[in-house]
């Protein structure tokens, strides 16, 4: 039998910098779709991954869908 809740789970990681500045030139926000393990990491997940519109490595963090 299936279980109901599967143990890797999908989530979204967005860039800070971009969603706090509202005076770019560049209108958008970086985001990035990863996988984690529920059990092993149940806290919100906060990578430095690159952005595109920053052009520079930056702190996403986990947001809800």
């Amino acid at each position: 039998m299936a279980k109901n809740k599967d143990v890797r789970v999908t989530i979204t990681l967005e860039c800070t910098n971009c969603a706090q500045n509202n005076e770019k030139k560049k209108l958008g926000v970086s985001r990035y779709i990863t996988q984690k393990n529920r059990r092993n990491t149940p806290i919100r997940l906060e990578l430095n991954k690159f952005c595109s519109y920053c052009n520079k490595h930056t702190i996403h963090k986990e947001i809800k869908k």
